[in-house]
């Protein structure tokens, strides 16, 4: 008898370094990851990195989540930096286009060009990211509700759970997304109760992780006063007030106090691939 039971999804750390936008490791580590059978890569994508600087910074991300590192750099003293910093982390790297250039070099009998973001193409896939993020951008924070309608996913949630940098991140993967945060004691605006489009996603995380994220926003804005927003007392019935409005209004949840932007991005997908009726492939996040 075959096993019918559920298939659970392996996970794993792919981080995409690049001197120019990304668009072609994230097309080439999406084919790639699409060969192996029940397999969800989590993306992490560094841009335009283009210093010994942002490498170091780069290499401390890479550090708190192990895995695969593909990149696209040309320049040969950061490549040399990168490879060595993965090669002592035991990290396997993959130049992506060096065997694609070396064989039309030999071909055309010429060398590649070092022109950094000579290779994309402006398509239309392009120019719809380009858009998903000037909407991001546009309805960040609440501002103009009268176009949540035409949102495919509206964040909600209290202060500090990551909803603009996941719509950001959602941009970057040609989702439409905005977000309204939970103020005490004002109530939503009403016509956010009522969208019908757009998949609208609770957002929420323990209150002492909320405490601690505060605390920190509170001292780079070098305030000292007394305040209820780092409060744990009122951060608690905060937390409390929302998951009441999550339920009453029948909004999926996600608690994203130990997840990434990108894993609260996957999951948000996968609702999202869910309300559609898409194929999703199952997931344990």
């Amino acid at each position: 008898m075959p096993d019918k039971r559920p298939q659970i999804p392996i996970y794993f750390h792919m981080h995409l370094v690049s001197d120019s936008t990304g668009e072609t490791l994230i097309s080439i580590a999406r084919a790639a990851s699409g060969q192996f059978k029940r397999v969800m890569p989590v993306e992490h994508l560094y841009a335009l990195v283009r210093s010994a600087r942002q490498i170091e910074r780069v290499m401390e991300e890479i550090k708190t989540a192990p895995g695969v590192v593909m990149y696209t750099i040309l320049n040969p003293e950061l490549r040399a930096q990168l490879e060595d910093r993965c090669r002592a982390l035991g990290m396997p790297t993959i130049a992506v286009l060096d065997p694609v250039l070396e064989a039309v070099g030999r071909y055309l009998g010429q060398e590649a060009s070092s022109q950094v973001g000579a290779q994309r193409m402006l398509d239309a896939e392009y120019y719809h990211r380009i858009e998903a993020m000037n909407f991001a951008m546009a309805h960040d924070d609440g501002q103009n509700l009268d176009g949540f309608e035409d949102a495919d996913i509206v964040l909600v949630g209290v202060s500090r759970t990551s909803k603009t940098p996941t719509c950001i991140y959602l941009a970057n993967r040609g989702v439409k997304a905005a977000n309204i945060p939970i103020v005490p004691g004002v109530d939503l605006p009403p016509q956010v109760e009522t969208l019908k489009h757009p998949l609208v996603v609770g957002l929420t995380a323990t209150p002492e992780r909320l405490v601690q994220i505060r605390g920190k926003r509170l001292l780079s804005l070098r305030e000292r006063d007394t305040t209820d927003y780092a409060d744990e007392m009122h951060v608690k019935e905060e937390i409390v007030q929302a998951k009441r409005l999550f339920a009453r209004c029948g909004w999926p949840t996600i608690d994203v106090t130990r997840r990434s932007i990108e894993e609260t991005s996957a999951k948000i997908l996968n609702l999202l691939a869910d309300k559609r009726g898409e194929h999703i492939i199952g997931e344990h996040l």
